[in-house]
Protein backbone atom coordinates (compact mmCIF):
# COMPACT_ATOMS: atom_id res chain seq x y z
CA UNK A 1 0.00 0.00 0.00
CA UNK A 2 1.04 3.31 -0.83
CA UNK A 3 0.21 6.49 1.87
CA UNK A 4 0.67 10.05 0.37
CA UNK A 5 1.08 12.19 3.75
CA UNK A 6 0.21 15.96 2.95
CA UNK A 7 1.46 18.67 5.18
CA UNK A 8 -0.59 21.78 4.13
CA UNK A 9 0.44 25.17 3.75
CA UNK A 10 -0.12 27.89 1.17
CA UNK A 11 3.56 28.76 0.29
CA UNK A 12 5.03 25.54 0.87
CA UNK A 13 2.86 22.41 0.65
CA UNK A 14 5.04 19.22 1.91
CA UNK A 15 4.23 16.17 0.64
CA UNK A 16 5.54 12.62 1.26
CA UNK A 17 4.94 8.93 -0.24
CA UNK A 18 5.78 5.66 1.92
CA UNK A 19 5.20 2.65 1.01
CA UNK A 20 3.71 -0.18 3.47
CA UNK A 21 4.53 -4.02 3.34
CA UNK A 22 3.26 -5.28 6.85
CA UNK A 23 5.21 -3.53 9.26
CA UNK A 24 7.52 -2.37 7.13
CA UNK A 25 7.99 0.93 5.99
CA UNK A 26 9.72 2.36 3.10
CA UNK A 27 10.07 5.40 1.64
CA UNK A 28 8.97 6.67 -1.86
CA UNK A 29 9.46 10.18 -2.52
CA UNK A 30 8.90 13.71 -0.52
CA UNK A 31 9.38 16.98 -1.73
CA UNK A 32 7.51 20.43 -1.29
CA UNK A 33 4.65 22.23 -3.80
CA UNK A 34 5.44 25.53 -3.43
CA UNK A 35 3.06 28.58 -4.70
CA UNK A 36 4.67 31.19 -5.92
CA UNK A 37 3.23 34.66 -5.25
CA UNK A 38 0.26 36.51 -6.87
CA UNK A 39 -3.46 36.41 -6.55
CA UNK A 40 -4.66 34.00 -3.59
CA UNK A 41 -6.33 32.15 -6.88
CA UNK A 42 -3.54 31.15 -8.56
CA UNK A 43 -1.78 29.93 -6.61
CA UNK A 44 -4.25 27.65 -4.72
CA UNK A 45 -4.04 26.85 -8.87
CA UNK A 46 -0.75 26.34 -8.12
CA UNK A 47 -0.96 23.73 -5.42
CA UNK A 48 -3.89 21.88 -7.29
CA UNK A 49 -1.67 20.94 -10.44
CA UNK A 50 1.51 20.39 -8.67
CA UNK A 51 -0.17 18.11 -5.95
CA UNK A 52 -2.20 16.38 -8.89
CA UNK A 53 0.94 15.59 -10.95
CA UNK A 54 2.15 14.06 -7.27
CA UNK A 55 -0.70 11.57 -7.36
CA UNK A 56 -0.55 10.53 -11.24
CA UNK A 57 2.97 9.73 -10.74
CA UNK A 58 3.15 8.14 -7.22
CA UNK A 59 0.00 6.87 -7.43
CA UNK A 60 -0.89 6.50 -4.14
CA UNK A 61 -3.84 4.18 -2.63
CA UNK A 62 -4.46 6.39 0.27
CA UNK A 63 -3.76 9.96 1.96
CA UNK A 64 -3.62 11.56 4.64
CA UNK A 65 -3.81 15.33 5.71
CA UNK A 66 -2.65 16.96 8.98
CA UNK A 67 -5.57 18.86 10.46
CA UNK A 68 -5.05 23.11 10.60
CA UNK A 69 -5.05 24.79 14.20
CA UNK A 70 -6.06 28.39 14.62
CA UNK A 71 -3.83 31.05 15.43
CA UNK A 72 -4.88 34.35 16.39
CA UNK A 73 -4.14 35.47 12.96
CA UNK A 74 -7.79 34.52 11.10
CA UNK A 75 -6.33 35.70 7.58
CA UNK A 76 -3.35 33.64 8.03
CA UNK A 77 -5.85 30.70 9.44
CA UNK A 78 -8.13 31.22 6.36
CA UNK A 79 -5.77 31.44 3.40
CA UNK A 80 -3.73 28.04 5.60
CA UNK A 81 -7.41 26.53 5.18
CA UNK A 82 -7.98 27.07 1.77
CA UNK A 83 -4.74 25.36 0.94
CA UNK A 84 -5.93 22.58 3.32
CA UNK A 85 -8.64 22.08 0.67
CA UNK A 86 -6.94 21.88 -2.14
CA UNK A 87 -4.84 19.17 0.12
CA UNK A 88 -7.95 17.65 0.78
CA UNK A 89 -9.48 17.79 -2.46
CA UNK A 90 -7.12 16.46 -5.19
CA UNK A 91 -7.09 13.31 -3.61
CA UNK A 92 -10.53 12.82 -3.04
CA UNK A 93 -11.21 14.11 -6.99
CA UNK A 94 -8.31 10.83 -7.67
CA UNK A 95 -10.55 8.58 -5.57
CA UNK A 96 -8.72 8.05 -2.77
CA UNK A 97 -10.00 7.73 1.16
CA UNK A 98 -8.15 11.07 3.02
CA UNK A 99 -7.30 10.89 6.72
CA UNK A 100 -7.12 13.52 8.95
CA UNK A 101 -4.74 13.93 11.98
CA UNK A 102 -4.23 16.27 14.47
CA UNK A 103 -0.61 18.04 15.03
CA UNK A 104 -0.57 16.36 18.39
CA UNK A 105 -1.46 12.77 17.23
CA UNK A 106 1.44 12.59 14.13
CA UNK A 107 4.31 13.80 16.40
CA UNK A 108 3.03 11.24 18.93
CA UNK A 109 2.49 8.60 16.42
CA UNK A 110 5.71 9.43 15.23
CA UNK A 111 7.59 10.92 18.14
CA UNK A 112 5.70 8.94 20.64
CA UNK A 113 5.37 12.34 22.64
CA UNK A 114 2.57 14.97 21.31
CA UNK A 115 4.69 18.07 21.48
CA UNK A 116 7.61 17.75 19.82
CA UNK A 117 9.48 20.00 17.41
CA UNK A 118 10.43 20.14 13.75
CA UNK A 119 13.68 18.70 14.32
CA UNK A 120 12.68 15.38 16.41
CA UNK A 121 10.32 14.64 13.56
CA UNK A 122 12.76 14.81 11.05
CA UNK A 123 15.48 12.92 13.20
CA UNK A 124 12.52 10.31 13.83
CA UNK A 125 10.98 10.44 10.47
CA UNK A 126 15.36 9.69 9.32
CA UNK A 127 15.36 6.29 11.25
CA UNK A 128 11.71 4.99 10.32
CA UNK A 129 12.82 5.76 6.93
CA UNK A 130 16.50 4.91 6.69
CA UNK A 131 18.58 6.83 3.93
CA UNK A 132 15.59 9.38 3.03
CA UNK A 133 16.97 12.78 1.94
CA UNK A 134 13.95 15.07 3.37
CA UNK A 135 13.37 18.01 0.75
CA UNK A 136 13.00 20.04 4.33
CA UNK A 137 11.01 20.92 6.98
CA UNK A 138 7.24 20.35 5.66
CA UNK A 139 8.30 17.51 3.45
CA UNK A 140 9.44 15.95 7.11
CA UNK A 141 6.29 16.73 7.95
CA UNK A 142 4.40 15.25 5.54
CA UNK A 143 6.05 12.41 5.76
CA UNK A 144 5.22 12.21 9.40
CA UNK A 145 1.73 12.41 8.70
CA UNK A 146 2.45 9.35 5.83
CA UNK A 147 4.02 6.98 8.85
CA UNK A 148 1.06 8.09 11.33
CA UNK A 149 -1.70 6.99 8.60
CA UNK A 150 0.10 4.18 8.04
CA UNK A 151 0.19 3.05 11.84
CA UNK A 152 -3.75 3.77 12.35
CA UNK A 153 -4.34 1.86 9.21
CA UNK A 154 -2.44 -1.57 10.30
CA UNK A 155 -4.17 -0.63 14.19
CA UNK A 156 -7.76 -0.66 12.59
CA UNK A 157 -6.96 -3.96 9.98
CA UNK A 158 -5.49 -5.65 13.12
CA UNK A 159 -9.03 -4.72 15.08
CA UNK A 160 -11.34 -5.80 12.49
CA UNK A 161 -9.17 -9.44 11.43
CA UNK A 162 -9.44 -9.99 15.28
CA UNK A 163 -13.63 -8.96 14.91
CA UNK A 164 -14.39 -11.51 12.21
CA UNK A 165 -11.87 -14.18 13.71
Amino acid sequence: MRVLGIDPGLVNMGWGVISVNGSRLSHVANGVCKSGTGALADRLLALHIQLSEILATYQPDTAAVEQTFVNSNGAATLKLGQARGIAMLVPAQAGLVVGEYAPNAVKKAVVGVGHADKAQIAHMVKLQLPGVELAGPDAADALAIAICHAHHAQTARKVSVGMSA
